[in-house]
């Protein structure tokens, strides 16, 4: 899966007592050592961060060596995770503050600290040396030789199932180039900050966005590890804030004086992380302006098998969907959809937006953005024309709620019944229209947009698309029919956000001037989502239901959303989404339903490029988007077959 699990824990702490640090260090390794790939412990956590001038006796100093060779011994007689403490190093009569990675009974390198604080309640400098030092190499007392130094970068693994590591020191995160950064652009993908960060108002957050902007920045996966509350001392206090993000991301998070030991374990995902690196060409120039040379230590490692049965990062089925602040997200999309649509009437000085309104969730959320574009420019809400083109499959419920919903938002309301040209059509061409086939559809979708196109011209207007990012990542439009617009308002939201926004976003026009549209909105939210060109049933209801035909729009927006965002392979996403469905309380889908659905979608998504390849202009609103202009360059002759294929070996 391409997980690396991570866990950070800050040890109860003896100020100056090695044996008792070493001793509660291994227990934590002990619990830990066969639950996680890295173990990451906080600064000089060996001997206490708050010693002062302790670390200037030379038993300290002594003891400190020993203890990290004792780790060392633990870690070989009871192999596991590798192994990060803080420790004081005594080379070449100078001490350094230092982070030690230890792998299975071999220090693999010690590297130290670099950026000394020295001010308000810090005196490091009292006490240590900066550690620019490169290419060096220290003997410790059991005779084995470590690599030495602020250049290294530890690549840990066997054959491809390998991960590169960089160790910074707390204040080294602080700093505008700070080490964890050069390591990063020199192929570190996850950096462990070993830090005594103490708690001051407002640190808490500075420390949290500090931490998530780092990963951002760097496209790297970081575990920061800070002391407990037994470092307290004299002034100042320290709360085990940890923290594990990765992509601008924060994982897990040990909240400030919330446990004694502040233990979280999460697991960084390789893929993410590699493909953002591979994408960003930015990340890779930085590199090329910021030379340096690193030495590699390479350690053989067995990761742990962390299939997505026990893969800790709770999975969200629908990703495009808002978890958290639901209405201001919706609301910065929204205006992202108005803004653009208001520049394009601007621009092109048009006297009115045609808006094809059938009573579904897109058609409604392109008639919300249109209605509040004209409002914001000043116009009469007439500016915009509503069309509801009845068909063979048009029903009672979508049509009264099409007229009820313009209504209510002041447009100019018309009516235009497709049947009789649509007929006539059949005729034209020699179909039988008691063949209810994709002819029989398709010459609907045609005739509506014909319509839409036509009284543009006529009202010196242009069409508003309404056709959603799923629908053209599945080509689930007609080619020229309503795939076709002269600009596209919802091309780059997927369906499962289009229901989300219209829920949210039409009772916020509620309670902003456009009274009465709440009832409207719950019930085309509750309509099943349908093109409606098959006739309806008996009763009157909808027959024609699109995720009868074409799948699930949750699960096609998951698989969506990790094949463009992150270029996962299909096997990954098989196994993610059923982690994400075994985690969701709201959608259910058996290993069978996500692999017949995922070849569906791969299917489709490729046969259908041709379609996207001249899709209309649209506001782009998030990270995924399938324009040919910007973010989805691919050829429409592409042989997927081996993305079918990789889903058969499962």
């Amino acid at each position: 899966m391409n997980y690396v699990r991570t866990a950070s824990v800050s040890p109860k702490v003896h100020i100056g007592n090695i044996e008792k640090n070493c001793e509660e260090i291994t227990n934590s390794y002990m619990e830990l050592k066969n639950k996680c790939d890295i173990l990451v412990t906080p600064e000089l956590s060996i001997t206490g961060y708050t010693c002062g001038d302790l670390f200037g006796n030379r038993m300290l100093i002594e003891k400190a060596e020993e203890g990290l060779l004792s780790l060392k011994k633990i870690t070989k007689e009871n192999p596991g995770a590798c192994l990060a403490v803080g420790v004081p190093i005594e080379y070449k009569n100078e001490l350094y503050n230092c982070g030690a990675l230890i792998c299975q009974g071999e220090i693999l390198g010690i590297v130290p600290k670099v950026y000394l604080p020295n001010y308000s309640e810090f005196y490091e400098k009292r006490w240590f040396s900066s550690g620019i030092i490169e290419k060096e190499t220290i003997t410790l007392m059991d005779g084995s030789e470590v690599p030495f130094g602020t250049d290294l970068i530890f690549q840990l693994g066997k054959g491809k199932d390998k991960v590169s590591i960089g160790v910074e020191i707390c204040e080294d995160a602080w700093t505008p180039l700070s080490p964890g950064t050069m390591l990063s652009l020199h192929g570190a993908e996850i950096i462990l900050n070993l830090s005594a960060s103490n708690e001051v108002i407002g640190k808490e957050e500075y420390r949290r966005s500090l931490v998530r902007m780092h990963t951002a920045s760097c496209i790297c996966g970081y575990v920061y590890t800070s002391a407990g509350r037994y470092e307290s001392t004299s002034d100042i206090v320290f709360s085990a804030h940890n923290m594990i993000g990765e992509n601008g991301k924060i994982l897990a998070e040990s909240m400030p004086f919330a446990t004694e030991d502040g233990k979280i374990v999460a697991d960084i995902s390789l893929t993410k992380i590699r493909h953002d690196r591979v994408v960003n060409k930015s990340f890779g120039e930085c590199r090329k302006n910021h030379k340096a040379e690193y030495r590699i230590i390479t350690a053989p490692f067995s990761f742990l098998d962390n299939g997505t049965s026990e893969l800790l990062t709770k999975v969200s089925m629908t990703p495009f969907v808002p978890g958290n602040n639901k209405l201001e997200r919706c609301l910065s999309i929204f205006h992202m959809q108005v803004a653009g649509l208001q520049r394009r009437l601007e621009a092109t000085k048009s006297k009115c937006v045609v808006v094809g309104v059938s009573g579904g969730l897109d058609s409604t959320l392109a008639l919300l953005v249109s209605a509040q574009a004209v409002k914001n420019l000043g116009l009469p809400s007439a500016t915009v024309v509503g069309i509801t083109m009845p068909g063979f499959g048009t029903t009672s419920r979508t049509k009264n709620n099409s007229h009820q919903l313009m209504k209510l938002l002041g447009c100019d309301i018309r009516e235009s019944s497709i049947v009789d040209s649509v007929r006539q059509h059949f005729k034209d061409i020699g179909h039988d229209e008691a063949v209810k086939d994709i002819t029989y559809e398709n010459c609907q979708a045609r005739e509506r947009t014909q319509i839409l196109m036509d009284v543009a011209n006529k009202e010196g207007g242009f069409v508003i698309g309404t056709g959603d990012l799923s629908e053209l990542a599945l080509g689930w439009c007609t080619y020229n029919g309503d795939h076709m617009s002269m600009y596209a308002v919802n091309v780059s939201i997927p369906k499962t956000l289009v229901k989300t926004l219209v829920f949210e976003i039409g009772l916020y026009m509620e309670k902003t001037g456009f009274a009465g549209i709440e009832e409207v909105i719950k019930d085309i939210v509750d309509t099943p989502v349908s093109p409606e060109l098959l006739p309806p049933n008996e009763d009157g209801t909808i027959a024609q239901k699109t995720e009868d035909t074409v799948g699930s729009y949750v699960l096609h927006d998951f698989f969506l959303y990790y094949t463009l965002r992150f270029g996962m392979a299909p096997k990954e996403i098989y196994r993610l989404c059923k982690k994400a469905a075994s985690d969701s309380k709201e959608y259910h889908f058996s290993e069978e339903e996500i692999k017949k659905w995922l070849k569906v979608f791969y299917t489709r998504f490729f046969r259908q490029q041709f379609k996207r390849n001249c899709m209309p202009d649209g506001v782009k609103v998030g990270t995924v988007s399938v324009s040919p202009r910007g973010d989805l360059r691919l050829p429409s002759e592409t042989e997927f077959e081996e993305f079918i294929k990789e889903l058969e070996e499962i």
